[in-house]
């Protein structure tokens, strides 16, 4: 498995199946009992990057926003198999670099050292330390 055997694509038609695979894999259940919302999720959103190995989709970037004041990071997902290989560097790269001109890019995720390197490497920083708060409503599934 070489990194250079992955092909990167820009709102590329991914089949459901291939996008129930990649939310299983990452245990996304929320996503993955309700097939057809995440098919128009997916639709719906303001742009994505997939990577590819061969057939099988090993990667997604999904963001949501208005693309000109904010974009949110509404998904970043690799298979397993293929973390630590760069992979979702390069998708969450491509997708600050197709929106380098917003000047507010956020996203909410799980809070763990290996999540909070990730990001902090890629120059996000808490909203705390720019003293900022975040507020979220969530509905019972």
């Amino acid at each position: 498995m070489r990194m250079t055997d992955i092909k990167y694509l820009e709102n590329a038609v991914i089949p459901l199946g291939d996008l129930l695979t990649l939310y299983d894999d990452a245990g996304w259940v929320l996503y993955t009992r309700q097939p057809e919302q995440l098919a128009q999720a997916l639709a719906n959103s303001l742009h994505h990057f997939s990577a590819w190995h061969g057939s099988e989709l090993v990667g997604l970037i999904r963001a949501v926003g208005d693309g000109v004041s904010v974009v949110f990071i509404q998904d970043i997902l690799v298979k397993q198999a293929w973390q630590r290989r760069g992979i979702g560097s390069r998708l969450l790269t491509a997708l600050l670099e197709r929106y380098e001109d917003v000047r507010q890019i956020e996203l909410l995720t799980d809070d763990t050292p290996e999540t909070r390197a990730f990001y902090e490497h890629h120059g996000f920083k808490e909203s705390a330390e720019l003293k900022c708060v975040c507020f979220l409503k969530l509905r019972a599934p």
